[in-house]
């Protein structure tokens, strides 16, 4: 992948992506990091893209402008938890656990973050292994094992053997959410495509579904802005 500079104040790193698939030029940003990606087809010269991009300086601009920025947790500042924000204080205790509205940590700055990362892992796994196994029991269906990670192109997934993956940040959302997200990958233990008969058994399982999905489109990118690297 090549790399082009918009010039200015600042300048603008862009990603060059070839595509023999791409019909046109295109240019995005990922709302996840902010990476700047234009595509060309494969026999566009890239002379020919930075002129793509020099005409869309503005629009690229805006929603670089647009995006919020990072979060790294500290004590003092909330994170949401089960979609709710929960107010990190420290702790002399030794583990992290909620206790209302604070999540209490042991106060050690540089250790907070991956004990907060294992708290939320553990937490994750309970409530996505209930509904999975209640949504499963629904269809009459095993499913194999389930794997947490920290995806940003997927909130789930299930395997051609059922093997379910979720990302564990899904214990941020809404608990409506995240049931929702077992839904979905559930239902592909018997419909493995999108199809007309795939979203007939998430209705069945998750009636309503539409508040669930649009929340993960407008808001599921702030859960990735939090970072606990």
């Amino acid at each position: 992948m090549g790399r082009l500079v918009l010039e200015g104040n600042p300048p603008v790193e862009v990603n060059i992506r070839r595509s023999a698939r791409a019909r046109r030029l295109s240019l995005r940003v990922s709302r996840l990091d902010g990476t700047a990606t234009l595509t060309l087809p494969r026999r566009v010269p890239e002379r020919e893209g930075l002129a793509f991009v020099q005409d869309r300086a503005d629009w690229l601009r805006r929603q670089l402008a647009d995006l919020a920025p990072e979060v790294r947790p500290g004590f003092g500042q909330s994170l949401p938890f089960r979609g709710r924000p929960v107010l990190l204080e420290p702790t002399s205790e030794r583990r992290v656990r909620l206790d209302g509205d604070r999540l209490l940590a042991p106060a050690d700055p540089e250790r907070l973050a991956p004990r907060l990362v294992a708290f939320f892992k553990t937490q994750a796994r309970d409530a996505l292994a209930e509904a999975s196994d209640r949504h499963a029991a629904r269809l009459g269906r095993g499913y194999g094992r389930i794997t947490l990670r920290d995806t940003r192109s997927r909130w789930g997934s299930c395997s051609a053997r059922g093997d379910l993956m979720y990302s564990w940040r899904l214990i941020m959302a809404p608990p409506e959410v995240l049931d929702y997200v077992a839904a979905h990958e559930v239902a592909h233990l018997q419909q493995m495509d999108h199809s007309p008969a795939f979203w007939e058994i998430v209705e069945r399982l998750f009636p309503d579904h539409a508040p669930a999905r649009r929340w993960l489109r407008t808001e599921g990118t702030a859960l990735h802005r939090i970072r606990f690297d």
